[in-house]
């Protein structure tokens, strides 16, 4: 019980800190919600492994943080979402966490392979319909970071999945207002972009967008 405590201690101590550093690295507010969730159930070992991993990411995170240090904790935050998906191999919280880790090391691949395990059959499970939509989008953004032949319409699919799961979503039409332009498909493009502004009417980026596409 002396030891429960202890975690329950570390856990409200670092919470904030960590939910911070999720939020500004664009993690969608109902996936950290889905985190503190977590933090109160499941796996004790696999939740220590959780809290440790989350806290060193934020670290890495820290504008304060030396840059010589931040590969380093990054790293080790992505051993210890490791350890916690040994012990809890469905917490897709804990894939996306490694996910996290993984790119700030600049190793989008690999990170790309955790928001798979993320979404995949095993794990999708534990996300409700808005955190599936928003996993969507994060692992759309990566692939279209990486910028590789075949990227794009997968990008595509998950963005078009990303608002069939939750149709009330700015980001996504935004990102595939994007990609629909890359391919060169105005009139898909331009109904992404409509839908953007009909969720976020003073958005400037998808009023920019229209614009431009009209003025071609």
């Amino acid at each position: 019980m002396e030891m429960v405590n202890d975690i329950a201690i570390q856990v409200g101590m670092i919470l904030f800190t960590v939910l911070m550093f999720l939020y500004m690295n664009d993690v969608p507010r109902k996936i950290t919600d889905k985190i503190r969730l977590r933090l109160n159930r499941g796996n004790l070992a696999a939740k220590r492994h959780f809290v440790h991993g989350a806290q060193l990411l934020a670290q890495a995170g820290s504008p304060n943080t030396p840059s010589s240090k931040v590969l380093s904790l990054a790293k080790t935050a992505a051993e210890e979402a490791d350890k916690a998906l040994s012990l809890d191999p469905k917490d897709a919280a804990s894939h996306i966490l490694k996910a996290l880790a993984l790119d700030l090391q600049g190793f989008r691949t690999s990170a790309l392979d955790s928001y798979d395990a993320a979404l995949s059959p095993l794990a999708v499970k534990s996300l409700s319909d808005d955190e599936r939509s928003d996993a969507l989008i994060k692992r759309a953004q990566l692939k279209i970071g990486l910028d590789k032949a075949g990227r794009v319409d997968s990008a595509v699919a998950d963005l078009v999945e990303a608002v069939r799961v939750r149709s009330e979503n700015y980001r996504a039409y935004c990102l595939l207002g994007e990609c629909y332009e890359t391919k060169e498909m105005k009139e898909e493009a331009t109904k992404a972009y409509q839908e953007a502004v009909r969720i976020q009417p003073d958005s400037s980026l998808a009023r920019d967008a229209l614009d431009r596409l009209i003025s071609r």
